[in-house]
């Protein structure tokens, strides 16, 4: 109710009341006292006036200062520091982030056959630039624990949606193998196992090229077209292929399960590098075993098929890789290497980690105030199947400690065995991880 209509409902109960009541008492109260009762009504009625024009105008201020306010915040960028820092213009067409991954490990090793050296290193030393313009993704990352310029260069790449999926540009990992897609701030052990760019692909983890992928609520459709070099590496015209889908079946809670298949083809050019399996056996920085190459010269390729099965029942954890793949020879027949592995977790005090259905990967488990402790195992094997005794074990123990969701201490127990040589050398690791 407007404050003028208030007044006037008072003042007329007023006078109206007076009235009736001079008149009930026999015009006890004078026409003066009548004459003054009305003047004060009168000044009421003006006083009222005046605050009702006060309050419109202030109303009139406010909604022109939240107009002025919005007007500003529409040309002004958005800063969001939560997780990282990220920065937005004020009319959405450009995104800015900046994070990056601090990983710093320490070796000992129980020396067998093979005398190795203990020491520190950075394992990984990212800075990472991603974002959004004019509705293209893109990404950049320099590693400068790997050396500076292309040798450091990880993804470089731009993406956008285009029907159903997304278009992929530039320099980032082919669609194959679970574990090589699954993050380095992620992954269970502090090196990933023999199936993937730390084994069987040995050096070719990032490789230039077009990818196109599809993610759906519990699956996803992957397919990569390469060239055989990463940034650093020669010029070459060897080409590759590589394609993997994923499938979650269950997908209740902390319930999940997992099932996936990849396929990956290495065409080899005269003017391609060699395409090795290299197993470090002992852990990072000690032995290794070649157990299978196909040189560039030879203009021959790599086959290779994965099979992937994993799952998660409240605090357990178990994934598993299968993979077979040939290795083309210029002189003889070619060669077969299989290698598999399996690995688990406990989570000691209540986490779980977290599924991604669009990409097919388990990641790291949320982590509340008093952080969580997780217990580790994994067997892995690779063996060339055409050469006597060429193959190597991977026996792995180890504790993940999550402070916080942003750093994370691991320490692994590997015990290698090469049945080469027969060497069996141990090597103790710690890591120290922060990633932003």
């Amino acid at each position: 109710m407007r404050l003028t209509t208030l007044a006037a409902a008072v003042a007329l109960a007023i006078t109206g009341l007076s009235t009736d009541t001079a008149f009930a008492q026999n015009s006890a109260a004078s026409e003066q006292e009548i004459a003054e009762l009305r003047a004060q009504v009168a000044a009421l009625m003006t006083r009222i006036d005046d605050l009702e024009a006060r309050d419109e105008a202030q109303t009139g201020i406010n909604i022109d200062t939240a107009d002025a306010l919005k007007a500003q915040a529409m040309t002004q960028p958005k800063v969001e520091t939560k997780g990282g820092l990220k920065v937005t213009s004020a009319d959405g067409v450009f995104e800015m982030s900046v994070g990056g991954r601090l990983h710093f490990d320490g070796y000992a090793f129980d020396d067998d056959l093979v005398t190795n050296t203990g020491t520190t290193e950075f394992r990984r030393a990212r800075l990472t630039l991603g974002g959004k313009a004019w509705g293209w993704e893109y990404k950049v990352e320099q590693d400068f624990a790997a050396g500076t310029n292309l040798d450091g260069l990880r993804d470089a790449y731009i993406a956008k949606q285009f029907g159903l999926g997304k278009l992929t540009i530039g320099h980032f990992k082919p669609y194959r193998s679970m574990e090589e897609l699954t993050s380095s701030n992620e992954i269970l052990m502090m090196e990933r196992p023999f199936a993937s760019a730390t084994g069987l692909f040995s050096g070719r983890q990032f490789q230039q090229g077009v990818g196109y992928q599809v993610q759906g609520l519990n699956y996803s459709l992957g397919a990569t077209a390469f060239n055989l070099r990463g940034a650093a590496s020669a010029r070459t015209e060897g080409m590759g292929f590589a394609g993997r889908g994923t499938w979650a079946p269950i997908m209740n809670g902390d319930r999940i399960l997992h099932v996936g298949g990849w396929i990956s083809h290495e065409n080899a050019n005269e003017g391609s590098a060699n395409l090795s399996a290299v197993a470090n056996y002992a852990g990072r920085r000690g032995p290794a075993q070649t157990l299978a190459t196909t040189t560039g010269a030879s203009r021959n390729q790599v086959d290779a098929y994965g099979l992937e099965l994993a799952g998660q029942y409240g605090p357990l954890f178990i994934q598993s890789e299968y993979v077979t793949s040939t290795f083309g020879q210029p002189i003889g027949p070619d060669q077969d290497v299989e290698t598999f592995y399996v690995q688990g977790s406990w989570m000691l005090n209540g986490g779980v980690k977290t599924y991604k259905p669009g990409t097919g990967v388990f990641g790291s488990p949320k982590v509340g105030e008093d952080g969580l402790w997780e217990l580790t195992a994994r067997y892995d094997h690779i063996e060339n199947q055409d050469l006597i005794n060429r193959e190597a074990t991977s026996m792995l123990l180890g504790v993940n400690y999550y402070i916080n969701s942003n750093l994370r201490v691991m320490f692994n127990y590997t015990q290698g065995e090469n049945e080469v040589t027969g060497d069996e050398t141990d090597q103790y690791a710690i890591r120290t991880q922060f990633n932003f």
